[in-house]
């Protein structure tokens, strides 16, 4: 049950991120969080890193987006598990890969 509550946390974190960079690059005003220094970084892969781990058989692709969206373009291989389901399907998971998510 950790190890999905932890995957639910880190799958949150790295879609936030990515939002919260967004939005502090276009309004240069907001100032940073006073925990930010606290924050623990997520670890995150190049896309030719990513090729390269998905054809070694090394990792899981999780798609953490929406169906309609999934249904737009996905990642070939990704296994669709919106945000929201993570902690009821955390058994879809395999324990012997590294997983990665994405949410854009």
């Amino acid at each position: 049950m950790k190890t999905i509550i932890l995957f639910a946390a880190v799958a949150f974190a790295a879609c936030n991120s990515f939002h919260s960079n967004a939005n502090v690059a276009a309004n240069k005003t907001s100032p940073a969080p006073a925990n930010l220094s606290q924050q623990r970084e997520v670890p995150r892969v190049t896309t030719t890193e990513l090729e390269d781990l998905m054809k070694q058989g090394k990792v899981f692709v999780v798609d953490v987006r929406t169906q309609d969206m999934y249904d737009k373009g996905h990642i070939r291989g990704a296994k669709l598990i919106p945000i929201n389901q993570i902690g009821e399907r955390g058994k879809e998971l395999p324990r012997d890969k590294k997983i990665v998510t994405y949410c854009s």
